[in-house]
């Protein structure tokens, strides 16, 4: 059926309430529009569905939410995990609550009880809690950082992780197999609470992950030591941080914790920002304004779900610094590594996992420890699963693990990056190097003299709708046609397809390239965006020749994507 076919079935199918068809009849007259929200199903990528709210079968909507949560429920079913539940938490987007409810309702149809948060949790808490109660499996509704006309559909599976092979492609089987929305089950709120298969919860979990949250900290001393001196200024970007970051700082004691007041509240409009990314410098205008003000020692901004964490750090002569994804990961990788091993030492087979878009100075930082590096594709989920795997008798034990894109987990409580513990331990830490005299800055700095001045950055580029993700598949398959020889300045010393499957890792659509002088470029289309991604890092000898080495390099990447644009 092709995709007008489906448009009409839409309109005159009665399944469909009145409202979606007035929205698809105000497109009537633009079959582009129709064309792009009706001429596939949406798609799972490395986050399960991401997509923009409306109606049609490749937009984000409650039909499209049962239908999926249909065949998750199938899929429960088939491998004889119905008993076990599922926990379904969401964030401040719109129509968060609305699809969480749907997907508890219609699991609850199905015999399955669902655990729904009462309201907006942040996604590690999501993870954190159906392992708490042994759920078989998640649901968190958001679209993370997307802006504010997205939504999204995350699974995740018992280990508390997004959910990895075999579940991912068993569950898309199943939700492929949902070919008849009015086949998709469904019931009232008020029968599924009275037959125990629609449960609320709230305070007990939120406890429980807090409690595990404070288990991680490694110098209460310091932070009783500083609590009084050290100023932070954090901001949840309008999404689900603000109550579990504050909780937690308060309860440890830090006591000048000013929250942007414009950015507090829950608000799916992300009205301060064009989009709720805490990678991106509008996120902190309004923060740093305040930092300034109070003369704060570090700025924090959280992401919508709380995954992501981005920072802003001061240095002695007042200037703030930005710390990239890789520059945070690092610099607490250091923090939890190097404090665990002067307090209790390290096990012999401790592990530091990261993405393979990750920076080098990961590996440097685990050679110096004397510990075993593992590099694991995009997407925590990954990360998640070489901790199962270790508490199943791998070789292996997990000191900490993160990701180029803001994200780090701090022990085992949770199986997804956790931006309100990063919260906790980057003010700690900040309270530690305090108590030596030293900033963060100094800490960072620290690091790069230790170890080499490595410095990472990413270009992206954007390519929306039908025609955009055509380009995005020719770029690929016209590096994998004429792969470069050179790049900028750098001679290409090895090339890796992960679509051909590399160090027994699952195959992946990214392309590699080792450069001379430790530089690297990788590129690989986004899981949750309209974008393809060029990632790319060197090594200076200095902070100034790092940051000239890296613009150059940048330059080149687009001077590259440029090429194959005039050819595609």
């Amino acid at each position: 059926m092709d995709y007008r076919a489906i448009y009409d079935q839409w309109l005159q199918d009665p399944y469909f309430d009145a409202d979606t068809k007035a929205e698809l009849k105000g497109i009537a007259e633009d079959d582009k529009e129709i064309k792009e929200r009706f001429y596939k199903d949406l798609e799972f990528g490395t986050a399960g569905l991401r997509g923009i709210i409306g109606a049609g079968t490749n937009r984000m909507n409650i039909y499209v939410v049962r239908k999926t949560t249909q065949g998750l429920a199938n899929y429960i079913r088939s491998v004889g995990k119905e008993g076990q539940g599922v926990a379904i938490a969401y964030d401040s987007r719109r129509m968060s609550p609305e699809f969480a409810n749907e997907a508890a309702l219609c699991l609850a149809a199905n015999g399955i009880k669902a655990y729904i948060f009462e309201s907006l949790r942040p996604t590690p808490e999501l993870s954190f809690a159906l392992r708490h109660l042994k759920c078989a499996a998640g649901i968190n509704i958001t679209a993370s950082h997307n802006p504010p006309e997205y939504n999204g559909y995350k699974v995740y599976w018992e280990d508390g992780a997004q959910i990895t092979p075999p579940h991912d492609s068993g569950i898309m089987e199943q939700v492929q197999k949902v070919t008849d929305y009015a086949q998709v089950k469904t019931m009232d709120k008020e029968a599924a609470i009275a037959q125990g298969v629609y449960e609320v919860i709230g305070a007990d979990v939120d406890d429980a992950y807090m409690a595990e949250l404070k288990k991680q900290v490694l110098h209460m001393d310091a932070i009783q030591a500083e609590s009084k001196s050290l100023k932070i200024v954090y901001s949840p970007l309008h999404g689900t941080g603000n109550i579990p970051a504050r909780r937690i700082l308060k309860e440890l004691g830090f006591e000048n914790v000013y929250v942007v007041p414009e950015q507090e509240l829950p608000d799916g409009e992300f009205p301060t920002v064009s989009y709720p990314n805490p990678e991106a410098d509008e996120a902190f205008e309004l923060g740093l304004k305040l930092a300034k003000e109070v003369d704060a020692d570090l700025v924090l901004a959280t992401d919508p779900d709380a995954d992501r964490l981005g920072v802003r750090v001061k240095d002695k002569d007042g200037v703030y610094h930005t710390l990239t994804g890789n520059m945070s990961g690092c610099l607490l990788a250091d923090y939890e590594i190097g404090q665990r091993k002067a307090l209790h030492g390290l096990p012999e087979d401790g592990v530091l996992i990261k993405t393979i878009v990750t920076t080098n100075l990961a590996d440097a930082i685990a050679k110096g420890y004397g510990i075993g590096l593992t590099e694991v594709l995009t997407g925590f989920k990954f990360i998640g699963q070489q901790i199962l795997g270790f508490e199943q008798g791998e070789k292996g034990n997990y000191l900490f693990g993160f990701e180029e894109s803001y994200g780090c987990l701090i022990g085992t409580y949770a199986r997804d990056k956790d931006a309100i513990v990063a919260t906790m331990a980057l003010c700690e830490a900040a309270a530690y190097y305090k108590t030596q005299g030293k900033t963060l800055w100094d800490a960072m700095v620290d690091l790069y003299e230790k170890y080499g001045y490595y410095k990472d950055d990413i270009q992206s580029i954007t390519l929306k709708g039908i025609e955009g993700l055509e380009k995005i598949q020719n770029i690929m398959e016209l590096l994998r046609k004429e792969p470069p020889a050179q790049i900028g300045d750098y001679t290409v010393t090895a090339a890796k397809d992960y679509k051909m499957g590399i160090n027994g890792l699952p195959k992946s659509n990214v392309l590699y390239y080792e450069l001379t002088d430790d530089s690297w470029v990788c590129v690989r289309p986004s899981g949750t965006e309209p974008k393809v991604k060029f990632y790319y890092g060197i090594k200076g000898s200095s902070l100034a020749d790092a940051d000239e080495k890296s613009a150059s390099l940048g330059k080149a990447v687009l001077a590259m994507v440029d090429a194959m644009m005039a050819r595609i």
